[in-house]
């Protein structure tokens, strides 16, 4: 695997990002990442909500897992002036405690990217298409997460090939979201022009996630087409495992739900009532399995995920020749 502008950017030996995810970024999975060569990302709400950590005490114990760098992921969507308030917290933490690398999404990331950049560290944000990423480097991001059409959770409308066209005329670093979970997808990427990848499907199938089995069983016994998008999880598009339990309620929210997420005096709000609901129920899927309602996040990387393996091991895949 050779060294990128992004490797030699945060110190690392891989460009392999393992993507904050929500319920699924675990400590130990976090770390295993990091400790691989990659960079691990820590999800705020995973790290406290779900496996039940003071976020200080949370990110203490990860760095007892490893001492190679990790990242932080912080949403930035002003829907809740007390969740903003509560991610400063977190980013003065992380900033205190050495994490000098950020993933920002779904606002606008100016105040993280000032605060990041007076302690020297590195800000990017989540995009799907060209405006965004415009917006945000008005923001001086440094970099950018392309969200393709094949990602898991939150997927894009485009493809890696044609969103690197139109974003790569910014001048910034970008880094490939979707659709990765072989040595050659990372290849296809970087000659692309990429300077890296971000997984997320491909480390759930890891033996380091805590998600539960029936998920990574899932996954692994998913195809391609058997990732379907619903807007009925949080109001927007979602990449899901087309399970019974999905068939049975389809995937389109209905008329009402769409005008008001589109009104800009409820948007907000409706968005925020949408969030919080999948909070709950991707949190009570991950813990209770195909017991409770299979709403499980997955990418059409599980074109390539065939076990589930140690991080080590995925990596060792990976970055093979």
């Amino acid at each position: 695997m050779p060294q990128t502008t992004f490797t030699e950017l945060l110190n690392i030996e891989h460009p392999i990002i393992c993507g904050a995810m929500y319920p699924c970024s675990n400590p130990e999975l976090v770390a295993a990442a990091s400790e691989a060569g990659g960079i691990g990302i820590i999800q705020p709400l995973s790290l406290v909500y779900v496996n039940g950590y003071d976020f200080a005490e949370g990110v203490d114990y990860i760095q007892s897992l490893t001492k190679k760098p990790l990242g932080l992921n912080l949403l930035v969507e002003a829907s809740s002036k007390k969740y903003l308030e509560r991610s400063a917290e977190w980013l003065d933490i992380a900033l205190d405690k050495g994490i000098r690398f950020f993933v920002t999404a779904l606002g606008n990331p100016n105040w993280v990217a000032e605060k990041v950049h007076e302690k020297g560290g590195y800000v990017f944000h989540d995009v799907t298409e060209l405006k965004w990423a415009q917006k945000a480097a008005k923001s001086n991001v440094d970099g950018f997460i392309c969200v393709n059409n094949r990602a898991g959770g939150h997927a894009g409308t485009k493809n890696s090939k044609t969103l690197f066209e139109e974003i790569s005329r910014l001048g910034k670093h970008m880094i490939c979201a979707g659709g990765i979970s072989e040595s050659e997808d990372i290849q296809d990427a970087l000659k692309l022009g990429y300077q890296g990848v971000q997984l997320g499907t491909r480390f759930i199938a890891s033996k380091e996630c805590s998600a539960h089995q029936d998920y990574k069983e899932a996954i692994v016994k998913a195809k391609e087409q058997d990732i379907v998008l619903t807007d009925k999880i949080s109001g927007v598009p979602v990449s899901v495992i087309e399970t019974p339990h999905i068939k049975k309620i389809g995937t389109k929210a209905s008329g009402i739900a769409k005008k008001l997420l589109s009104h800009p005096r409820t948007k907000h709000y409706v968005r925020l009532f949408y969030t919080l609901k999948s909070i709950w129920q991707l949190k009570k899927s991950n813990q209770k399995g195909s017991s409770y309602k299979d709403y499980w996040q997955a990418g059409k990387s599980v074109k390539g995920i065939h076990k589930v393996k140690t991080v080590q091991e995925i990596f060792n895949d990976l970055t093979k020749a």
